[in-house]
């Protein structure tokens, strides 16, 4: 089943804290905020991108580290300072032009659930909250931050055919 949705993805929405990052936030003594980012996630959402598939970003918090992140990633679609994920979600769906059975998003805790009930596929962290986890479709053995990111964009290219052409790629 989980199988059959991944196939079908055609946009994955990502929430950043707790996803792409570890959920801590680190300020300096002028006070601004740091957020640490793992490669490995980044190289699965460039490599998802590549094959086609459309990202978006999601988040309550606004933060000028994720703007500079996605950046850095090509990741154009970004919803930041939003305390109801769900209410955008059709702006999403428009811009993007795909349906929400063709979505997934994963999320960690619980102003993520109302999103993750919308979506055609929801994928939560292995470290997310318990009832983040009881309301998921596909649960990631890694942690956000720690690579969660990474196995998602992996299941998704790996379903739909395209993980062994990468693969060639990267030992030829």
């Amino acid at each position: 089943m989980v199988l059959n949705r991944l196939k079908r993805i055609k946009l994955l929405i990502l929430d950043i804290d707790g996803v792409l990052t570890n959920g801590g936030i680190i300020y300096n003594d002028n006070a601004i905020e740091t957020k640490v980012f793992n490669v490995k996630d980044g190289l699965g959402i460039r490599l998802l991108m590549e094959a086609g598939i459309d990202l978006c970003i999601i988040t309550g918090r606004r933060s000028n580290a994720l703007h500079h992140r996605c950046k850095n990633l090509g990741i154009d679609l970004i919803f930041d300072g939003i305390n109801d994920k769900a209410a955008i979600f059709d702006l999403v769906l428009d811009r993007t032009g795909v349906t929400a059975e063709e979505t997934a998003f994963i999320g960690d805790d619980l102003p993520d659930i109302a999103l993750m009930k919308k979506v055609g596929l929801s994928i939560a962290v292995a470290d997310a909250h318990k009832t983040v986890l009881e309301n998921a479709d596909m649960v990631t053995s890694a942690k956000g931050g720690k690579g969660a990111v990474r196995e998602a964009c992996e299941a998704i290219l790996k379903a739909r055919g395209l993980w062994e052409n990468i693969l060639e790629r990267f030992l030829s």
